[in-house]
């Protein structure tokens, strides 16, 4: 069976993927999650292929085959010539007669607004950027690494204080308390054992970003290394937020400036009054706040949006959310 009027909302990030079935009129027929969205690491068949699982489990409690669209908010599509690769391999799969793909950051955007006007800034794994207009027009940034001129998000801060530290330790760099606090949380009693332990991976690669709560609770307790990196970091939210405020040319008028990703959600003190203290100065009509909501509700309201649904839909699909 098949709804023609509803939506396939799809938020896929790095680490987890949540899929929502919703009605024309707001209902949510069906959620599933599965695992990560990375086809830079696997290949854009295989992470589809993933995705389709998710989506089937959807299907199969919301007794459908198809729906009317497809609203996909993904990891890994930074530029438009992913998303548009992207939406043709979900469109092959016959899931809705329209499929519109956008990078997910769109999605904590359109989670955090009661409609579709304002920037989000996104800090998690990495750092991204976007803002849009209700008239369509949308600013964003490549946010593909250095090589973009981005600088930011947890592994970024991880390499950071890695590198302050080891400095410290071996008379390259002044003083951190970094160089005790950074080892001492895998069990090691200095930089030296720390870097030995990450090179010959008997610390594995991916627990490098357990580091960035601790670069935190350091900066937290007044090291300066420590809290000029975390500044650094309020310093790049900002440049990003007022740059997209300036070329939607919402930089004069009172709009919301959303902060999501697992570093701006757990609300560390430093990184909270230092980015709406700079924001203040740089950006004064903007409206700094944290999005608490889920971002697949994001991409079921985008999906509204695209079939122009009533007021009331977005109401009820957001209302399912704050209960759940």
């Amino acid at each position: 069976m098949g709804l023609s009027t509803s939506v396939l909302a799809i938020d896929a990030g790095n680490s987890k993927t949540d899929v929502a079935v919703v009605t024309a009129d707001g209902d949510v027929l069906a959620t599933a999650r599965g695992g990560g969205f990375r086809p830079p690491v696997v290949g854009v068949r295989a992470a589809v292929d993933a995705l389709a699982e998710v989506v089937d489990e959807a299907f199969a409690k919301a007794s459908v085959t198809s729906v009317g669209h497809v609203s996909a908010c993904l990891a890994n599509a930074d530029l438009p010539v992913e998303e548009e690769q992207l939406g043709q391999a979900l469109h092959a799969r016959a899931w809705a007669a329209t499929v519109e793909v956008r990078n997910d950051t769109f999605a904590v955007l359109r989670a955090g607004v009661a409609e579709p006007r304002g920037v989000a800034v996104v800090c998690g794994a990495g750092i991204n950027c976007v803002g849009m207009r209700p008239d369509g027009r949308t600013a964003r940034f490549p946010a593909i690494g250095r090589i973009s001129g981005d600088w930011g998000g947890g592994w970024a801060l991880a390499e950071e204080a890695l590198w302050w530290a080891a400095r410290a330790e071996d008379g390259r760099g002044g003083p951190t308390a970094l160089a005790r606090t950074l080892p001492a949380h895998f069990g090691l009693d200095s930089m030296y054992a720390l870097i030995e332990a990450l090179h010959l991976e008997h610390i594995a690669y991916g627990r490098r970003h357990e580091l960035t709560p601790v670069l935190f609770a350091t900066a937290q307790d007044g090291d300066p290394v420590a809290r000029a990196i975390v500044d650094r970091l309020a310093e790049e939210i900002v440049a990003m937020a007022t740059v997209a405020l300036t070329r939607l040319d919402l930089l004069a008028q009172e709009t919301p400036v959303l902060l999501g990703g697992s570093v701006l959600a757990a609300r560390h003190p430093r990184l909270d009054d230092r980015i709406r203290e700079v924001l203040a100065d740089r950006a004064p009509r903007a409206l700094p706040q944290v999005v608490a909501a889920r971002p697949v509700l994001g991409a079921a309201l985008l999906g509204l949006d695209h079939q122009r649904a009533p007021r009331e839909a977005h109401a009820r699909v957001r209302a399912y959310y704050e209960r759940a």
